[in-house]
């Protein structure tokens, strides 16, 4: 177990159409042919792991800039971020007591527009910025050309940065902390497995579950925010197998009930 704090980084929050979150939520019917659309909102949030080894920004969030163009304007109805502008990094971190100066690493989980959209502030640095092989493959395919997902901006990640690419499935660069690749929603996708002193084990899910009822109720999220459905149930046992083995408390990637249990930090 590592001595170390885990801080959250309030972003603001997203609002999208239930349907992207959970497969099949809202649909049509004989009884009812037209159902109401239901939007709901989610936090978008970051974290600074504080460790013993340097100071670790999980994720760095959509660009503040989202609303006024950098996002294109269908995936900004899709996926509105409309206090992004409010949420910026720099303030989110000072909010907790950082500033972008005290960052030693960074830790992408993957680099969908919401997770990447900050990078620029660590461009012609040498702050190493940990991303899975996988996906920064698949977000320059996507960007670049026609195939992949719509879901990347080049301008978030197509940054002179010090990239430090993680090939494994499970890799341990500091101290009880272990990066999981978890493809499903994107290709290479990464959570986080903590073994906190005072605490016990966390794990960070990131993505692979948006909501709680993607993991604790199995439901896969809608086709739209899904690479491959049969890696994202892989995925998904391998995290309830560690969560058993371990005894492990989980957090989801933008679930507000998640994200009350992480206010105030741990442990």
């Amino acid at each position: 177990m590592v001595e170390a704090t885990i801080s959250l980084v309030d972003r603001g929050t997203i609002r999208t159409d239930v349907n992207h979150l959970i497969e099949g939520f809202n649909m049509g019917s004989a009884d009812e042919e037209n159902p109401d659309t239901m939007m709901v909102e989610g936090p978008v949030y970051n974290l600074v792991i504080d460790h013993p080894e340097g100071t670790i920004l999980w994720d760095t969030g959509s660009h503040p800039e989202a609303g006024e163009g950098h996002w294109p304007a269908e995936l900004y109805a899709t996926f509105e971020h409309r206090d992004a502008d409010e949420r910026d990094l720099e303030t989110a971190l000072d909010d907790v007591g950082y500033a972008i100066d005290d960052i030693d690493y960074v830790f992408q989980t993957h680099l969908h527009l919401d997770h990447a959209g900050s990078l620029h502030q660590f461009a012609e640095t040498d702050v190493p910025v940990f991303v899975h092989e996988k996906e920064l493959k698949y977000a320059y395919l996507s960007a670049k050309t026609e195939e992949g997902s719509l879901a990347y901006v080049a301008e978030d990640f197509d940054h002179d940065l010090n990239w430090e690419v993680v090939t494994r499935d499970r890799s341990t660069y500091f101290e009880d902390v272990e990066f999981l690749h978890l493809p499903g929603h994107t290709p290479g996708l990464m959570g986080t497995k903590i073994d906190l002193d005072g605490h016990g084990t966390v794990i960070l899910t990131g993505d692979q579950a948006y909501a709680r009822a993607n993991y604790h109720d199995e439901q896969p999220l809608g086709a739209g925010l899904l690479w491959s459905r049969q890696h994202w149930l892989e995925s998904l046992r391998f995290l309830k197998d560690l969560e058993r083995k371990h005894d492990a408390e989980m957090f989801v990637g933008h679930d507000a009930e998640d994200v009350e249990r992480l206010e105030g930090g741990l442990p």
